[in-house]
């Protein structure tokens, strides 16, 4: 799954202050990081809002980044939930021909036991007809989905091929590097651990931080990959405190603010979010004046 190694990006959805879908943003971003050096793009995850975009603007913004990327980059589509029945019935209405993997979460609010996990994944794996990377993010989902949850589906159904692991847990990471099968992939969900993460044997990062300074931050992966720390750690110090600010109030906010100070896109995000505060766009400008970035 070599398609799926290096950068993958999770991008936002940008919005009009209306808060519908601002297409042309949309396409500035799409080329933008395809200019950059990312190594694929990542559909309607955590992101991009999913949980406020319908199901209409979903398959738009299929259709649409499909059109903009014109096979250029491999394209992972989010489709997850907790309720299972709903996850197989998108999946069975979903039109793959442009897309090349699915990015799933693991069920939240629900807290299913592990074997809950296991077998949500499994009836899953049974009608997806792209392969599918995992997605444990505890903080969102309030319940982990642990490593031998994770090797057991890896081990059991041939399409599981990556976890994108998020937890902000180095030894869960350790772990999954230490028992994994060799051909399966364990990529970063954590921009502030992701270099440690290639440099320890994973295979890259699904990121935020990376759509709005692909250059930079596709290049420390691919050094980390290689095994190149400190030309790696060279990078990863210039980006630590922009990745730490995009985070300090809420996701995508934070990345908005970045995006917006950049001029590929604009602050809005959809109620329960909020903008990112004054405060908050003054030290990402301020910090991207440090990288040379304005």
């Amino acid at each position: 799954m070599t398609k799926f190694i290096g950068t993958g990006v999770a991008l936002i959805t940008p919005f009009n202050a209306d808060l519908s879908i601002d297409f042309d943003a949309l396409e500035r971003l799409v080329e933008y990081n395809i200019a950059n050096g990312t190594d694929y793009l990542v559909i309607s995850g955590t992101t991009g809002e999913s949980v406020t975009v319908t199901p209409e603007e979903k398959k738009e913004l299929i259709a649409f980044i499909a059109k903009i990327n014109n096979g250029r980059l491999p394209l992972v589509l989010g489709i997850g939930g907790n309720n299972t029945a709903s996850v197989i019935n998108e999946i069975k209405a979903t039109d793959f021909s442009t897309i090349d993997g699915v990015l799933s979460v693991s069920p939240y609010y629900s807290k299913p036991t592990q074997e809950g996990v296991y077998q949500h994944f499994k009836a899953i794996s049974a009608v997806t007809p792209r392969p599918i990377i995992l997605y444990n993010v505890p903080g969102r989902t309030s319940s982990n989905m642990s490593p031998e949850t994770t090797l057991r589906l890896a081990k059991d159904c041939d399409n599981i091929v990556a976890v994108k692991e998020a937890g902000n847990n180095v030894h869960q990471y350790l772990e999954l590097l230490r028992t994994k099968p060799e051909d399966f992939l364990v990529l970063s969900g954590d921009d502030d651990l992701a270099l440690g993460v290639a440099l320890a044997g994973g295979s890259g990062v699904i990121s935020v931080i990376g759509q709005a300074l692909p250059k930079e931050f596709s290049e420390m992966i691919r050094l980390g990959i290689a095994g190149k720390a400190k030309e790696a750690y060279d990078i990863h110090f210039k980006l630590m405190p922009i990745t730490g600010l995009i985070f300090s109030e809420n996701n995508p906010s934070g990345i908005k603010a970045v995006l917006s100070a950049l001029e590929i896109s604009k602050l809005h995000v959809r109620l329960p979010l909020v903008e990112a505060t004054d405060n908050l766009q003054a030290r990402i400008k301020s910090e991207l004046k440090n990288l040379g970035k304005s």
